[in-house]
């Protein structure tokens, strides 16, 4: 998914930094003058609906989908909690959860490009959903490249000195030195971002 408009304007637009690196921070004005606006509920939830679609760099149609596949799914769990279970269970945004990818624009790059195995088949679409005890690994050939080797050296030294717990997911088992991830168990409500909103989300799409 391709977004026209520039990054730092799709953050002004919904009043928060989507993309989580200092490159896209917002200064309070900005932030305070658009929550300031006098809304109507359907503004509020289409601007909540718009920034959970943009903050996993989904396409209208894709964000959709899961709404369908979770108001149709016979799981027993409410349609929130299937659909951001949905969206969290993405390959990409495991391998962004687990700190292997900057942002889950970077994650999704990687993925297309092929760089990581899925229970050791090499995979390339971005949004396969995974399961409990599902492996995702770095391919071999990759593990020497600049790119993984500087990430495999900071997780090493940031994890020596304690500062840095490599993923704070409990859900998600990251294993640093061979640049593995394993699903331990589906993500719970303290796992999803807390910025969304998936309730007006659901009212929105309801309608």
């Amino acid at each position: 998914m391709h977004y026209t408009w520039p990054k730092k304007k799709l953050c002004r637009r919904e009043g928060v930094n989507l993309f989580w690196t200092e490159k896209y921070d917002l200064d309070k004005s900005k932030r305070s003058l658009l929550r300031s606006r006098k809304t109507s509920e359907y503004w509020v939830q289409l601007r909540k609906k718009q920034l959970a679609k943009r903050m996993f760099w989904l396409s209208e149609k894709q964000f959709f989908s899961y709404y369908k596949k979770a108001l149709t799914s016979n799981i027993e769990w409410t349609t929130w909690e299937k659909m951001l279970k949905m969206l969290e269970l993405r390959m990409d945004n495991v391998i962004y959860r687990a700190n292997f990818a900057r942002t889950r624009m970077q994650s999704r790059q990687f993925v297309n490009h092929a760089h990581f195995k899925l229970n050791w088949i090499k995979v390339d679409i971005p949004s396969i959903s995974l399961k409990v005890w599902d492996v995702i690994e770095l391919r071999d050939k990759l593990k020497e490249s600049p790119l993984y080797k500087s990430l495999l050296e900071e997780m090493e030294e940031f994890s020596k000195q304690n500062k840095w717990n490599v993923s704070s997911f409990t859900w998600i088992d990251v294993d640093a030195k061979n640049l593995k991830i394993t699903i331990k168990a589906l993500p719970e409500k303290q796992d999803f971002d807390q910025i969304i909103d998936i309730q007006k989300i659901i009212e929105f799409y309801s309608k």
